[in-house]
């Protein structure tokens, strides 16, 4: 009787360790995810001061709009700092998503008024980073959307019975998809040329 029951508790928490540590590797996947979200957000920040820069020797009397795009990619960089040293928080990814939606925003202000400056949409270097920034934002959305397979997945691992009762005592907390707020956002970025 008392070998029998052993045998059993061996068992039981053989399958809670085994729980214990897929939820760990599912955890580190959608970290590992947002990593690669990351890199790409990096990219596309580097990419801005420069298309601003471009952008001024022709609008030099939108510098508010240029401004906002600056203040914009600045909130969204420290945004993305947080976010990325602690990909498990939720409120550090809703704030990053908040802060890029505002970001794609000024620059839709931005490439819209582009279209009224011919000489802007003929220069080259401002033709070859928009080019760039499309192209990032296409590397942006692949990245987001291995980031929330990724979370579904250990979302979906967490809830089930009975890896729920393990994630509540191993504080495996409900990890955050990256949807963007506004449904402009949701649309690439517009570049003509």
């Amino acid at each position: 009787m008392g070998l029998l029951f052993l045998a059993v508790l061996v068992i039981i928490v053989f399958f809670l360790v085994v729980i214990y540590n897929n939820m760990v590797s599912l955890r580190n996947r959608f970290k590992n995810a947002f990593a690669q979200i990351d890199v790409q957000l990096q990219r596309r920040h580097e990419l801005i001061p420069n298309l601003v820069e471009t952008a001024k020797a022709y609008m030099a009397h939108e510098k508010e709009t240029l401004s906002a795009v600056i203040s914009a990619r600045n909130q969204a960089v420290n945004a993305t700092r947080v976010a990325a040293s602690s990909p498990d928080n939720a409120a550090a990814i809703q704030s990053l998503m908040a802060a890029e939606g505002a970001l794609n925003g000024s620059l839709g202000k931005l490439f819209a008024l582009a279209e009224n400056y011919p000489d802007i949409k003929a220069n080259q270097t401002m033709s070859q980073l928009m080019e760039e920034l499309s192209s990032t934002e296409n590397r942006v959305s692949f990245a987001r959307q291995a980031y929330n397979d990724a979370v579904m997945h250990y979302n979906t691992y967490r809830e089930q019975f009975p890896n729920n009762f393990v994630a509540g005592f191993g504080g495996f907390k409900a990890a955050q998809l990256y949807e963007p707020e506004s449904v402009d956002f949701k649309q690439p970025v517009k570049v003509s040329f």
